[in-house]
């Protein structure tokens, strides 16, 4: 084909040659960079103009920066199969928005997905994190309702906040207001909503009731107590005989709970006998299982529920036959994962808008460590527990 247009083209002089041999560079290297081969050919006969056109036209797509992100090829030991890389731009497109991470978690069904044990997990290889705060950076065309500067957290919670940008279409993202304490605002949904659905799901509480639970000094324990407290519901709660026993019960005290029992301190015949001038509990909340379990039941009143949320000690719960037939109990579960999935957005956005409204006022709060990012692999090890008991770790891009 070349060679019949240049039959056709009267001879040109040693300096159009040479600017044609320019032109014929040019567009080489612009094969190189995937432009068409009807871009190079009008480039070197329809002249530069059109081309011009054409290449603004190719990179006018609006790019989100780079990103930094902690990723893993396969399930496994989280610090074995788990490394940090940088990812190149994505391109956000018209209904997607760009968020610049400013902190996200590191929560126990987070290394779950990791390691492969949790029902529902993203495919491999995934970019890892579950919940987070961040800023948008950038909106696409069609975007309305934000706009750069504004804080947002993904809601329902979304796989891949372990990176500092974050593409997602806008909605996936609900507007917080930027009064919120930064942290909170990143560990919001995982552990205060699942807090918050307990006491609302399965029994009707009023102010004066009473809630039993172990586990009390995990975040959602902490978080029951506090929130109850804000509704005049009263709490009993169960902790572990461990060094340093006193000083947690004095700090669950300090958020509002009522009783704290160690375990050894109920086993007695009428653990009953210690709530003093407490209602007897409808509801009770079960995180640990085994014998621990066994003594939420022992608190709950006539046809009372226990609600089992996870099962820490490993141990299958053992219900006494009596416990059914006399006392009439229930036992169900909760998963706050199955509870999102239900097409509930805009419900749980006025609950998350609740509970940062209590973590601003200072009515809900729960320790937690703020990590650079660059020192994720530390934040691990101590999430892992390798470190002993450790505050919630909360990485800061």
């Amino acid at each position: 084909m070349h060679s019949l247009i240049r039959a056709t083209l009267p001879a040109l002089t040693k300096r159009e040659r040479s600017k044609m041999a320019l032109a014929r560079s040019v567009a080489v290297k612009l094969i190189n960079r995937s432009i068409s081969a009807t871009s190079i050919f009008s480039l070197e006969w329809a002249g530069a103009r059109r081309v011009q056109a054409q290449r603004v036209r190719a990179f006018s797509a609006l790019m989100s920066p780079p990103s930094k992100a902690v990723v893993y090829e396969r399930e496994g030991p989280p610090d074995s199969v788990i490394k940090m890389i940088e990812l190149p731009p994505v391109e956000v497109k018209e209904n997607d928005v760009c968020v610049k991470m400013l902190a996200a978690p590191i929560n126990p069904s987070d290394i779950n997905r990791i390691e492969g044990v949790y029902p529902v997990r993203p495919k491999v290889p995934a970019v890892g994190g579950y919940e987070g705060v961040g800023e948008v950076y950038s909106v696409g065309s069609a975007v309305t309702r934000l706009a750069p500067g504004d804080w947002v957290i993904p809601s329902p919670p979304s796989s891949g906040t372990w990176q500092s940008y974050v593409v997602k279409d806008q909605s996936v993202w609900h507007k917080i207001s930027k009064d919120s304490p930064m942290e909170y605002a990143a560990t919001i949904i995982v552990n205060p909503l699942t807090a918050l659905r307990m006491l609302e799901d399965f029994t009707t509480l009023n102010s004066g009731d009473s809630i039993v639970q172990n586990g009390a000094t995990s975040i959602v324990g902490q978080c029951i107590i506090q929130i109850a407290r804000h509704r005049g519901i009263h709490s009993i709660n169960i902790i572990r005989d461990r060094a340093g026993s006193d000083e947690a019960k004095d700090k669950l005290k300090g958020l509002g709970a009522d009783e704290v029992f160690t375990e050894s301190q109920l086993e007695v015949k009428n653990v009953k006998g210690l709530l003093a001038n407490l209602p007897e509990p409808a509801l009770g909340f079960n995180c640990v299982g085994g014998n621990s379990a066994s003594m939420v039941l022992k608190f709950l009143s006539q046809g009372g529920t226990m609600v089992t949320y996870g099962g820490m000690s490993k141990k299958p719960i053992t219900v006494s036959t009596s416990s059914f037939i006399f006392k009439d109990l229930s036992l169900k579960g909760f998963w706050l994962q199955k509870w999102l999935s239900s097409e509930k957005a805009t419900e749980c956005r006025n609950m998350i808008d609740y509970l940062l409204c209590l973590a601003r006022e200072g009515k809900l709060k729960y320790d937690m460590e703020l990590v650079p990012f660059n020192n994720f692999q530390t934040a691990l090890s101590k999430a892992l527990g390798l470190h002993g008991s450790q505050p919630k770790q909360v990485i800061k891009f």
